[in-house]
């Protein structure tokens, strides 16, 4: 098991178990106990979790900007396959496509292998090695990554987007509030959202249910603006009434 991989069980184990031993992560991961230590007291330098005695404390405010993407890919898998699965039927042979660097997005790859002539476009580093591992023809937006969310960011992706026409774009967001505000805790990745909004046909929002009615620092903008959300549960009856959807799938 790689070290990234490792520390991205840990903090899955403390998310599910807070009071979790070195011991415990240490039968669980197959590694010593000094070996779980040294990945501890990395990630309590970098401010994901505290130390304490025999095990560590997830920090809820740091692991929330700084929590890797292996770890959020893992979150709720099985949920973002199903939204994948029904975000590829929305696609059809010939289309250029946005991603955003989510791994709601990512999740769409694997379906997209059976369409022809598709070009996409996504400023997500590992969707776009899964997207050339499928052979599809892909191009990065480039700019500054965000190391824990492998997504870039910044003047140089937006300047790209800019210059790009798609036909669709699928992105997420950390929060849909009651009101319709989809909201983030990244600002720069919300940035970037907001440009490729300007640059695409129509506007995708994968939104898993457990992310109704929370409400994050940054807006991102409204559901009205867009022209569809996909969801595993059930679209809130407002969210659902106050935008101009052409697609809510859900179920």
């Amino acid at each position: 098991m790689m070290i990234s991989e490792r520390h991205g069980k840990i903090l899955e184990e403390l998310r599910h178990k807070p009071d979790i031993t070195v011991r415990e992560l240490s039968r669980i991961l197959c590694v010593s106990e000094p070996t779980v230590r040294r990945d501890l007291t990395e990630l309590h330098g970098k401010g994901i979790i505290t130390k304490r005695y025999g095990g560590a404390i997830l920090n809820t405010g740091a692991a929330d900007r700084e929590i890797p993407f292996l770890l959020r890919e893992n979150e709720k898998s099985n949920v973002k396959t199903v939204m994948g699965a029904k975000a590829a039927s929305l696609v059809s042979d010939g289309m250029v496509i946005m991603l955003d660097g989510s791994t709601s997005a990512y999740h769409i790859v694997p379906y997209l292998g059976k369409f022809k002539d598709l070009i996409v476009i996504t400023s997500g580093a590992k969707t776009a090695v899964a997207l050339a591992e499928a052979n599809i023809r892909t191009f990065s937006t480039g700019g500054q990554m965000l190391i824990h969310s492998f997504s870039y960011v910044g003047e140089q992706a937006e300047d790209f987007v800019r210059q790009i026409n798609a036909d669709i774009l699928f992105f997420s967001c950390h929060g849909l509030t009651d009101k319709g505000q989809m909201t983030d805790r990244a600002i720069e990745e919300a940035n970037l959202r907001k440009v490729m909004f300007e640059s695409c046909k129509k506007k995708i929002l994968l939104c898993d249910s457990s992310k109704f009615g929370k409400t994050c620092f940054y807006n991102m903008g409204s559901v009205k603006d867009i022209d569809g959300i996909i969801t595993e549960g059930e679209l809130p009856v407002g969210i659902a009434e106050m935008m101009n959807a052409e697609c809510v799938m859900r179920n």
